[in-house]
């Protein structure tokens, strides 16, 4: 099945400035994360007919034509079941369908299986397209730095979960949410989750050493200059503190973190 990513430009604080629309298939055609009406993505759809709308998740920079080339198409717009509320009012309009975890999508004479990859967000999915075919992964990785996973939304345990389940399924392909392919998808879920190990041994290692607000935590865990990002930073903190506090290997209860017994 064919995979033709279009980059659009988007106003939020998306990594690159962009984020990735893709159409699956051809005749028909799915359309997934229209984040914005663009020339270069209003003439990929008119080239096709679109039958389902579905996005990774419903972050403003994924979701805002949604509504927009739904309209203009007449596709089914799908949501992950028990999100269609958050769905609704982050997009601004109704789905017309509802998926659960595992589901297959009928694209012409193959599918698109929905996986199910929660952490970066509670509602994020990936899309297999077709068996044992690439996989859209949205904001479970990129091809270089990192994706940000923070609190209260971002779920540390949930994330690193979802990239052992990437790494395991091992596509050919991963196309992104933001940035280029990903061709080498187990070396970048590797090095992702390498990324996560050395940021939760630094918090670690500071709760051990007498930090104790999230102030001071941060300032030993990152050793980069943080400005323009530092509420960015403070969030994926937050977010690595609460993981390590349901796994009891320190205390943390929203305002100070101590270290384990």
């Amino acid at each position: 099945m064919n995979v033709t990513r279009c980059s659009v430009p988007v106003t939020t604080r998306a990594p690159t400035g962009t984020t990735n629309a893709y159409l699956l298939g051809s005749e028909p055609a799915m359309l997934v994360d229209p984040a914005a009406r663009t020339d270069d993505l209003d003439r990929l759809v008119r080239a096709h007919t679109v039958e389902h709308i579905l996005v990774t998740h419903t972050h403003p920079d994924h979701v805002g034509a949604v509504a927009a080339y739904a309209e203009e198409t007449n596709a089914t717009v799908w949501a992950r079941t028990g999100r269609t509320d958050r769905f609704r009012d982050v997009v601004g309009c109704d789905p017309d369908r509802t998926f659960m975890p595992r589901a297959t999508i009928p694209l012409g004479d193959d599918h698109v299986r929905l996986l199910e990859t929660p952490g970066h967000a509670p509602d994020h999915m990936s899309l297999e397209v077709g068996r044992g075919g690439p996989i859209l992964c949205g904001d479970c990785a990129v091809r270089e730095g990192s994706v940000v996973v923070g609190a209260p939304e971002g779920d540390m345990r949930a994330y690193v979960t979802s990239l052992r389940r990437l790494r395991a399924i091992d596509p050919p392909t991963l196309w992104p949410g933001h940035g280029p392919a990903i061709e080498a998808p187990r070396d970048t879920t590797e090095r992702l989750l390498a990324h996560r190990r050395r940021r939760e041994q630094r918090i670690l290692e500071a709760v051990e050493t007498g930090s104790t607000t999230l102030d001071e935590i941060l300032e030993t865990a990152y050793e980069k200059d943080l400005t323009g990002v530092r509420d960015l930073a403070r969030a994926t903190v937050v977010a690595h503190l609460e993981k390590l506090a349901v796994e009891r290997r320190l205390a943390w209860d929203g305002s100070r973190a101590t270290a384990s017994d």
